[in-house]
């Protein structure tokens, strides 16, 4: 493990991806070879990171109040990792082997796993990969579309590059508050259009609990799929998808089914 900066109330540790991009994440508590239950892996979704998603809204604190080891990690393009400015270094298949460079850099063999939005997608390609290194998901505000693939990749990338505004008014209000923060344009225009289209597909063997806003449009279709896959759906009343993140009942159904 490579520890070289601090940022958020951990050291900033980096593991180094198959095709050599820098993926940040941190530790938060003792990552014990025989823990049981296993560590919890929190992955965050698209124009955030780690620090935001996870510590701000009180989850890191949650787990380890229930005892648990917890790993944050910033996709490729967020927070502390690299951001390559290519479509094909943000393709599925990358990104899973991100978190599995992650794993092997911090010696865990198996994780429970949190995923928020776009990061399930990223789940989704990490199951595929090495599902023994995956013992329970728990998809958060996600379904069985992709948002991505409902844009028009031209719109974003005007939008993103020249200011243009969008037609649709989704994609301002998800690149926007990114964008005004100073995030890198370039990244997040790579990420859109790699991602677009990618399929959350956990292998049946993997249990899942899905966790959805009431008021949240994202997850569309998640109640069939929750039936179709055998697993759970819990709904959160009043909350959309910014907001269910920070939801009390979002924590406990996650840390009552991942132990």
């Amino acid at each position: 493990m490579n520890l070289d900066r601090t940022s958020g109330s951990m050291p900033v540790l980096h593991a180094e991806a198959p095709d050599g991009v820098l993926v940040a994440y941190r530790v938060h508590g003792d990552l014990r070879a025989d823990a049981t239950p296993p560590p919890v892996l929190l992955v965050h979704g698209f124009a955030s990171d780690s620090v935001v998603t996870w510590e701000g809204t009180g989850w890191v604190g949650a787990l380890r109040d229930a005892g648990r080891a917890v790993i944050t990690t910033d996709l490729r393009g967020h927070g502390e990792s690299d951001k390559p400015a290519d479509a094909d270094s943000y393709a599925p298949d990358r990104l899973g082997a991100d978190l599995v460079a992650v794993l092997d850099s911090a010696e865990v063999g198996v994780v429970d796993v949190v995923a928020y939005s776009m990061g399930n997608r990223v789940v989704s390609a990490l199951c595929e990969l090495a599902p023994d290194r995956v013992r329970r998901v728990v998809v958060g505000g996600a379904g069985p579309s992709e948002l991505f693939a409902t844009w028009d990749l031209d719109e974003v990338r005007a939008y993103v590059l020249d200011g243009v505004p969008p037609r649709n008014p989704v994609i301002a209000q998800v690149l926007g508050p990114a964008l005004r923060a100073g995030a890198d344009r370039e990244a997040l225009l790579a990420c859109t259009e790699g991602v677009a289209g990618a399929p959350l597909a956990i292998p049946g063997g993997i249990p899942v609990l899905f966790v959805a806003g009431e008021n949240d449009p994202v997850p569309v279709g998640v109640q069939q799929l929750a039936l179709d896959w055998g697993s759970d759906l819990v709904t959160v009343p009043g909350r959309d998808h910014v907001s269910t993140l920070t939801a009390r009942a979002f924590k406990d159904a996650a840390v009552a089914f991942l132990s």
